[in-house]
């Protein structure tokens, strides 16, 4: 795999000389998830953003701009950005501003947090619209109990004064229901917010297959959710989650088109 990339890189142009070593590896990290999450059919569109912090320039950080559909989403043709909202690179290209708004908020505000991802798929939109918000129906779904907050809809995203709701519900949870909406998940780590957005999405599909059965539903009671939240978090509770699974969608990426990585 290592030569097919090298050989990707010698016939393309890419930033890869003109940026750090840590910058270059955030911007393939990013890249694969942009990558990965169209061939899980997270979105089909060139709306919705993933952001990720660079690694070794904590006030800039990295997004889609909107000229590119995700799976066309390569690592030099992500846009760098300051904390601000000023656009660094690629200057050329448009980020969507309501994310640009609400993302930069959240890696200005929240310096422990590194990633974040918002999406639309089609079930966590539909979730997102049931009164009763996300229920708790099996064990993936406990992986994140607690860990959800919730936004009301107030149009689209990009205003100042909502950017700073969104913090203020946030809070220290890593994963939101915008209501009427979508998705958003948070990390330390790529990915650890792309796992708990795969735990979200599994949730909504779950809970949504269910209720089309039209059989009478079994919620894990509340206490059973939390220990079982326990379990799954406690053994390493100061590392970010997800590292073994990130490995494993980064070799998914590298098989489906290693051209994400110039």
């Amino acid at each position: 795999m290592a030569e097919r990339l090298a050989a990707v890189h010698a016939s393309k142009g890419s930033l890869r000389e003109s940026v750090s070593l840590a910058e270059w590896e955030s911007r393939v990290n990013l890249a694969a998830a942009f990558r990965v999450a169209y061939h899980l059919r997270w979105n089909r569109s060139n709306r919705n953003h993933m952001t990720l912090r660079i690694a070794d320039a904590p006030d800039y950080f990295l997004m889609n701009a909107q000229d590119y559909g995700w799976h066309e989403i390569t690592a030099s043709n992500l846009l760098k950005i300051d904390l601000s909202g000023e656009i660094l690179s690629n200057s050329g290209m448009t980020p969507g501003p309501a994310g640009l708004n609400f993302h930069s908020a959240i890696l200005r505000e929240k310096p422990n947090l590194n990633a974040t991802l918002h999406l639309h798929p089609m079930n966590g939109v539909v979730v997102s619209a049931m009164e009763e918000g996300l229920q708790f129906f099996d064990q993936g779904a406990c992986s994140i109990y607690g860990e959800i907050s919730y936004h009301p809809f107030e149009g689209l995203a990009d205003e100042k004064e909502e950017a700073r709701s969104i913090l203020k519900e946030l809070g220290d949870k890593h994963a939101m229901i915008m209501l009427n909406h979508g998705l958003l998940s948070v990390g330390r780590t790529m990915g650890e917010g792309f796992l708990i957005m795969a735990a979200l999405i599994t949730a909504c599909e779950t809970q949504v297959r269910l209720m089309s059965t039209g059989a009478k539903r079994r919620p894990i009671p509340a206490e059973i959710c939390e220990r079982a939240y326990r379990q799954m978090t406690g053994r390493e509770p100061d590392r970010p989650r997800g590292e073994l699974e990130w490995r494993m969608y980064r070799r998914l990426a590298e098989q489906l088109d290693p051209g994400f990585a110039v």
